[in-house]
């Protein structure tokens, strides 16, 4: 579905990813994990347009995307789930669902979609008319997924989606992940929480500076040493 070829982007001087390589196949999770200021949050927003790569190919479904606008790629059928939520703090839960399937014209099953994700977050249709801003970190990281699938992805980019979430509601929010693959959408997973990612994911690459330094099956990775001392604390 996805693949990376030589990817090069650079934030003015500073070279942020150096050729890397990645490919995510139809109806995966796939997780990127590594540490801080690897080159994660730099490929997702790559992929989704924000930014442009100086060298290299982002090849979606066999089309290039390098020169299509960020809302064009959405139209395409990827989603993305940015990190820290940016939902928008000054609209209602329900305001926010109608952003996510603004460039929609299926009305009737935009309907559809409405009692679908109230079915996989309760909590949003109770919270539905409130303001986003006065909502919970647990229950805007649902929102900003929520709000992501309104737009009906072929494939969701998720950034670090556990971040600053108390260990209950992360439970619950890798539950939704698989929830979500398992009904047919694919997953590129940015995660912090190793662990969690690998333990849910089918395949998952480690970047170290920009560069991919593995990638194979997670739950290999899961279990491997080199893997486990730098990255999940054992």
């Amino acid at each position: 579905m996805l693949e990376l070829v030589d990817l090069n982007v650079y934030y003015g001087a500073i070279h942020a990813l150096k050729g890397i390589n990645i490919k995510v196949n139809q109806g995966e999770i796939v997780t990127l994990i590594g540490a801080n200021g690897a080159g994660k949050t730099t490929t997702l927003k790559t992929i989704s347009g924000a930014l442009k790569p100086k060298k290299g190919k982002v090849l979606f479904q066999g089309g290039e995307l390098e020169k299509v606008k960020a809302h064009d790629i959405v139209g395409l059928g990827i989603a993305h789930v940015p990190e820290g939520r940016k939902v928008f703090m000054n609209m209602s839960v329900m305001e926010n669902l109608e952003m996510g399937a603004y460039s929609r014209k299926d009305k009737g099953e935009i309907k559809k979609d409405y009692e679908k994700i109230f079915e996989t977050f309760p909590r949003l249709l109770e919270r539905k008319n409130q303001m986003a801003g006065t909502l919970s970190g647990g229950e805007q990281q649902m929102l900003a997924i929520g709000r992501a699938l309104m737009a009906r992805p072929k494939l969701l980019l998720l950034d670090e989606p556990s971040m600053g979430l108390a260990p209950l509601i992360v439970k619950q929010i890798f539950s939704i992940i698989e929830d979500i693959n398992e009904k047919g959408t694919t997953v590129l997973l940015v995660e912090q929480n190793a662990s969690m990612a690998l333990k849910i994911a089918h395949r998952a690459y480690v970047i170290q500076n920009g560069v991919v330094e593995l990638e194979g099956n997670a739950e290999v990775l899961l279990n491997d040493e080199n893997v486990r001392y730098a990255y999940l604390g054992a």
